[in-house]
């Protein structure tokens, strides 16, 4: 049977895939106990907690993509990735290629999913609102102030965007990772053969797909 996976699924895993995300909450599923604990203490708020038991429920696995996917090198025949890699500097966008690279068969293909800076752009040039414009990159970022917020940055992170893509620039990234044949897809279309339950049209029209094979 052909092994799919999906990774930085978030609240969106695939079924009959194997899917993978990297937030505590997926650490914190199989700590219940931790986890009441936190969100008694106001560490956690009623998404995150609904989200850990979505979690274990879905039977997400956490990995961090940007260090090591736990599969076997050439063991995978997809790799899907929606909306994550804008959340990662570009140094680490590279690392999380090399590894993809790592567990895909050769032939094997990935199909990442961005928002394209493209669409935000036109829109903008369309109403001329430069604030929903900013505010559509999340490329800003409020400071955390209260004690609370402090703790949950040092716990989670940065959320927002690190980077932003339309699909040419998606194309030259995966080419320069090693990929060939990177191409744009159209929202709905793939080239996976047998893709199931994926979503071909993952938050469209923000997104750009693109699709490439490894060599």
């Amino acid at each position: 049977m052909a092994l799919k996976i999906n990774i930085g699924c978030g609240q969106t895993p695939t079924k009959g895939w194997r899917n993978y995300d990297n937030s505590w909450s997926i650490r914190l599923a199989k700590k219940p106990l931790v986890a009441y604990m936190l969100g008694k203490s106001g560490l956690l708020s009623d998404p995150q907690q609904q989200f850990i038991s979505f979690a274990k429920n879905e039977n997400i696995l956490w990995a961090n993509a940007t260090k090591r996917i736990p599969e076997e090198s050439a063991s995978v025949d997809v790799v899907y990735s929606s909306h994550m890699i804008e959340h990662i500097e570009k140094e680490d966008v590279e690392i999380f290629f090399k590894e993809t690279r790592r567990i895909l068969k050769s032939g094997a293909t990935i199909r990442i999913a961005v928002p394209n800076i493209k669409y935000h752009v036109e829109n903008y040039l369309k109403d001329g609102d430069a604030d929903k414009f900013i505010e559509g990159t999340h490329l800003t970022r409020k400071k955390p102030k209260t004690i609370i917020a402090k703790i949950k940055y040092l716990m989670i992170g940065d959320r927002n965007h690190q980077w932003m893509y339309d699909g040419n620039s998606l194309c030259q990234l995966l080419s320069s990772a090693g990929f060939q044949e990177p191409q744009v897809m159209e929202s709905g279309s793939t080239n996976i053969a047998e893709p199931g339950a994926l979503d071909l049209k993952e938050r469209s029209p923000e997104s750009v797909f693109v699709e490439a094979i490894n060599p």
